[in-house]
Formats: C-alpha cells, sequence, structure tokens
C-alpha cells in the first residue's frame, strides 16, 4: 500500500504479546516506519525519556502498568513528548474503555481483532492531523488584554491576577497545550466527577466571564459544535 506521508516517522509500539508486538513491527516498518517496540509500560517510558516518536501504539490491557496509565503518565511531560499522539489497541470492545481511553488523551481507539490496513489508515490520519497542529507557544498565551502562563497556572488581566479553581486551570493548561485545536469534551472531563462532560460546560462559562469581553460571543474559548472546545489565543 503506498504511503501518502513522509517515510520515517518513528513509532513506537508497546504490547506485552510478542507475536502481535512482532507483527506490527515487521508491517509498519514494510509500511515506510521506522519502529521501536517495548513490552511493557517501562520499557517504554525510558524510551520516551531518550527518543523521540512520531506517534505511540499502546496495549491497554498488559500486565504491570496497563495502557490508560502510561497514557496518563505520557500526558503529563513537557513538551514535545507530551504531546506525542497515541492509538491504543485493546480486546476491550466496551464504549466505556473506548471513552475512557479518549478521556486521558489518546487520540484514537483501535479494538482487536484488527484489520493491518485499518490500523495503517488510522496512523497515518492521526499524523495528518498532527501535522497541521499550530505549534505550542510555551511561554504566556497572549487572550486580549488577559494573559494564561500555563507554567504557573497564572491568568491575569492587565497585569493583575484573576482568581482561577483548580479546576479551571486545569482546563485551560489541556486547552493551551494545544491551541487553536478541538479538544474532546470527553477528553476535557477526565479531570472531573462528571463524565459527561457538563461539569465542562459550566468551568468553560465561567472561564468565558474572566477573559472574555462579551462572553455571549468568545473570542478565545471557542465552541466547537459536536467535538468541544478550542482557545485561540492572539
Amino acid at each position: 500500500m503506498a504511503m501518502t506521508e513522509p517515510l520515517e516517522r518513528h513509532l513506537l509500539i508497546v504490547d506485552d504479546d510478542d507475536r502481535i508486538r512482532d507483527l506490527l513491527k515487521q508491517y509498519l516498518r514494510r509500511a515506510g516506519f521506522r519502529v521501536t517496540a517495548a513490552p511493557g509500560g517501562g520499557q517504554a517510558r525510558r524510551l520516551i525519556e531518550t527518543l523521540d516518536f512520531d506517534l505511540a501504539v499502546f496495549d491497554v490491557m498488559m500486565p504491570g502498568e496497563d495502557g490508560f496509565s502510561l497514557t496518563r503518565w505520557l500526558r503529563e511531560q513537557k513538551a514535545p513528548a507530551g504531546q506525542t499522539p497515541v492509538l491504543m489497541l485493546t480486546a476491550r470492545g466496551e464504549a466505556e474503555a473506548r471513552i475512557e481511553g479518549l478521556r486521558i488523551g489518546a487520540d484514537d481507539y483501535l479494538g482487536k481483532p484488527f484489520e493491518p490496513e485499518e490500523l495503517l489508515l488510522r496512523i497515518e490520519a492521526i499524523l495528518r492531523r498532527a501535522q497541521a497542529r499550530p505549534v505550542v507557544n510555551n511561554g504566556p498565551l497572549s487572550l486580549g488584554r488577559c494573559r494564561f502562563d500555563s507554567d504557573r497556572g497564572e491568568l491575569s488581566e492587565d497585569g493583575t491576577a484573576i482568581r482561577l479553581t483548580e479546576a479551571e486551570v486545569a482546563l485551560l493548561r489541556r486547552l493551551a497545550r494545544t491551541p487553536h485545536e478541538p479538544v474532546d469534551r470527553l477528553e476535557l472531563a477526565r479531570e472531573t466527577v462528571d463524565p459527561s462532560g457538563r461539569a465542562v460546560d459550566v468551568q468553560v462559562t465561567r472561564l468565558r466571564r474572566k477573559i472574555e469581553t462579551d462572553p455571549k460571543t468568545p473570542r478565545y474559548l471557542q465552541t466547537v459544535r459536536g467535538v468541544g472546545y478550542l482557545l485561540a489565543p492572539d
């Protein structure tokens, strides 16, 4: 199958099943990727800390650290490692498992058994989206008269600090990690006790009152219908 993306993108495959791991390595290498594999979370963490990857494929059901825990850890890392796209593989086909994976920061989810061609197409699609993402500004973001410092978790207006709750800080930090890119409500909801996302909607409403000149017509904290929200700094 002809590749539409540049060759030698570096993938990390993490699966405790030797047979599946070897098959994925062979198939993806034939498709033009550079592939590094690990049998579990411990080795995967060491690889992520020392090498750069364009995308990671995590199996969910692994002994020791599972794919959910590994994804949570990855998303806590600083850029660029923390922004590495993640595709999750699992034999668990329940909607709850899929939602959990997306909620904690996975980019896509594929249940086992799967067709290798579908895996390849999903990887290509994720990489195209990742390539289109704007470069993240690690400094404070300008939001009109407001500025948000993600490292400090501080919002200010004309130099005056604006009080934020811990949930509001977490929400802004996640949106600030990928500015101008929509983030799914279910992913944002992972920081709340309400998996439906309604608590996120309440937090967004409160933040708009603090950031926007006209909260009813938001310029910086925008709604993306059918998806979630995005932060659009100056």
